[in-house]
């Protein structure tokens, strides 16, 4: 039989013509380059900003730049086994984390996956790690407090809940000790909690785990950590996933409370990311866009409405400063987004003064609406007679001869400096700081020599909590120290104060 070649090419033709399934540029596309987790592919000509795709072996990656003739991509895995010319599928997805309680006593990584070793999340919902803020119509002003358990913190720099409060400082001057300590208060508040660990050592991260699970606090407390070690996509994405899990329990109307450790760490590894993508730099070398990265986190930190649920989210963020240099970019941009700064001094930790909170630069500019009545009452005039301490301390150093009013003034300085000296992992509840400050303030500390009075207060307060229960009663229900209860206190520890003598 002779075989027609034209006979071949039209049936070729009419095969090509029936072929519908088309493989489209919009859908799929090539690398171009890969290298330091970042791909560069062509095609994908309908991909969205932030969503997931998928490369070879299972590796996913996430679209950050829309070019006009590529679409550059960073890695969530490893890039090792990913060469030029791969194929790359659209999800038609953004990223998304799981959502929900089974999230609660949970370890997990910035995309939700367990690292705990307890098996798998059990979940039935995801969220995209992106979301636009709740606008103004649906939030109300902070009306409940967030008690730390701390009294420099409670007394001076009250958190409300849904408030944004930086925690900033130099390394090692106990910022990561705080947002513990405000973790494990909250064991009866009815709050769930995030620590979200950005950069961290996997051993220092192990630690906080275990501390918490010491103390009761895992059982209500998500971990979230992108460690040192991970790569750079990971640490960026890990705080915009702690925040969609938060997101999940204020849709629900209930109160959560979420630690970023820390957000300097994780502008750098935003500043990595925007480099490889040859992204122009800016300041520092940062992309121009490093405010707006921590401003959309931040602001969906709120207190909802009651017609919206009432829910809230408190967010902490931890900034590291160089040298205590808060007018640095990072720090400054932080500031400007938060609502206060609890600010600690290295001179103040070497000095042993713990917790190292300036009262001078730090400040609440919210907290104070939610600070019930009793602690306004005890702790009014705690930063000015603080300010004054300092003050005349520094004259104090260059004359030794004193007037006895300026030697009142720093004594009841050193005596307050004591009594808002607190031990890490050892917070108080409100009655019992409302009892030691009120002692302070009415002076009943003036004659206790300084190294016994951190004994003598609880002593105090264990006397007043067995012996005159109504009054700690009173405290609790009514929020407030009415004159019948001031006489009565101030009675109270005026025995107490003879008994010892």
């Amino acid at each position: 039989m002779k075989v027609n070649s034209s006979e071949i090419s039209a049936l070729i033709k009419k095969q090509i013509e029936d072929f519908s399934h088309k493989v489209e540029s919009d859908d799929v596309g090539t690398v171009i380059t890969i290298g330091d987790g970042v791909a560069l592919v062509y095609g994908l000509d309908k991909a969205m900003l932030g969503e997931l795709v998928e490369f070879p072996h299972g590796i996913y990656g996430m679209v950050m730049n829309l070019e006009e003739e590529n679409v550059g991509c960073v890695l969530l895995g490893n890039d090792h086994e990913i060469k030029e010319g791969d194929l790359v599928k659209r999800t038609k997805r953004v990223v998304e984390v799981p959502v929900g309680d089974g999230l609660l006593g949970r370890v997990v990584n910035a995309l939700g996956q367990p690292l705990d070793g307890l098996g798998d999340i059990k979940y039935s919902k995801t969220r995209p790690v992106e979301r636009i803020a709740p606008g103004v119509m649906y939030r109300k002003s902070v009306d409940k407090p967030l008690q730390t358990g701390i009294k420099a913190i409670d007394a001076m720099i009250p958190i409300g809940r849904g408030q944004r409060e930086l925690i900033i400082g130099d390394r090692q001057t106990g910022k990561t000790a705080i947002a513990i300590d405000t973790i494990i208060n909250q064991h009866d508040q009815n709050v769930n909690c995030i620590y979200v660990a950005i950069g961290q050592k996997n051993s220092t991260v192990a630690s906080i785990v275990d501390r918490l699970r010491k103390t009761g606090a895992l059982k209500y407390t998500t971990v979230v950590s992108a460690s040192a070690s991970e790569l750079a996509p990971l640490l960026y994405l890990a705080p915009y996933s702690g925040m969609a899990m938060a997101e999940e329990w204020l849709d629900q109307g209930k109160d959560t409370l979420i630690i970023f450790d820390d957000l300097s760490k994780h502008a750098v590894a935003y500043r990595t990311l925007s480099l490889l993508l040859k992204r122009p730099s800016g300041r520092e070398a940062y992309p121009g866009d490093v405010f707006y990265l921590h401003s959309r986190l931040l602001e969906r930190a709120c207190k909802l409405n009651d017609e919206n649920g009432g829910g809230s989210i408190t967010a902490l963020p931890i900034i590291e400063t160089q040298a205590g240099d808060i007018s640095a970019y990072i720090p400054t941009n932080v500031i400007s987004i938060t609502d206060g700064q609890i600010f600690l001094l290295t001179d103040l930790f070497n000095a042993g003064q713990r917790p190292a909170i300036d009262s001078g630069l730090s400040v609440s500019r919210v907290g104070s609406a939610a600070q019930i009545k009793a602690m306004k009452q005890v702790a009014g005039s705690l930063k000015i007679e603080l300010a004054n301490y300092r003050e005349l301390l520094a004259f104090s150093q260059f004359g030794s001869d004193l007037d006895q009013e300026t030697k009142d003034v720093l004594n009841h300085g050193n005596v307050l400096m004591e009594v808002l000296k607190q031990n890490q992992y050892d917070t108080y509840p409100v009655e019992r700081q409302i009892v030691e400050l009120f002692a302070a303030k009415h002076r009943f500390l003036e004659t206790i020599k300084i190294e016994d009075q951190k004994k003598v207060l609880t002593r105090l307060y264990e006397h007043v909590s067995s012996s005159h229960k109504e009054v700690i009663k009173e405290i609790i229900q009514k929020k407030a120290i009415s004159e019948e209860l001031e006489a009565k206190l101030k009675d109270i520890l005026k025995k107490f104060f003879e008994a010892l003598k």
